[in-house]
């Protein structure tokens, strides 16, 4: 199996590689992309498993799984043309005509970081994935979202509570707004 496509970096990481297989074949193959939207229900999530496998996932391990099965269900699901550049938080403040001062994104983003498990992420998230593609135009940084759920996996299932906290703080961070760095630079 080929596991790169044009306009992916050598370099490119698994994750990466992964998102820019599957947005290219799930505009080819419509059947792969049903297979891998029913990859959400965990009652017929074994029917993506044949394309995690392929790509090295462990299927036995729930923070390799999980994290694979839930963004291909949101990229079959979402169709993007390719990979996007929105971060989590900011798709979430988008969802909301008052963007990241609504109560309801509010509420979903404390949701979200009230996680402390990869398989409650994975619940949460899928809905709001949902929300994300039905309301916000932008596609997501799939790859980035995908790195994120699998650090956060190998952080929750090792106990290190300093990683959680710190991907906890990237989707609170893009959702409030500019990283300090970036205005301490416009400011000058």
């Amino acid at each position: 199996m080929e596991i790169t496509e044009k306009g992916t970096p050598a370099n490119a990481g698994r994750e990466a590689n992964f998102v820019a297989w599957l947005i290219a074949r799930c505009q080819e193959d419509k059947g792969l992309a049903a297979r891998l939207r029913r990859a959400d229900n965990p009652s017929t999530e074994y029917q993506c498993w044949e394309t995690l496998a392929a790509w090295g996932v462990d299927l036995e391990r729930e923070g390799q799984r999980l994290p694979f099965a839930t963004v291909a269900a949101a990229i079959a699901r979402a169709k993007p043309p390719a990979n996007g550049r929105l971060s989590l938080g900011r798709a979430v403040a988008r969802c909301f005509d008052e963007g990241n001062q609504s109560d309801q994104a509010k509420t979903r983003l404390r949701r979200l970081l009230a996680c402390d498990e990869l398989a409650e992420l994975c619940r949460v998230l899928r809905p709001m994935l949902t929300l994300i593609e039905s309301r916000v135009a932008q596609p997501l940084d799939y790859a980035r979202l995908l790195k994120q759920l699998v650090d956060f996996g190998r952080a929750s299932a090792g106990g290190n509570d300093t990683w959680l906290q710190r991907i906890r703080a990237q989707w609170a961070q893009d959702f409030y707004g500019q990283k300090p760095e970036a205005e301490a630079g416009e400011a000058a």
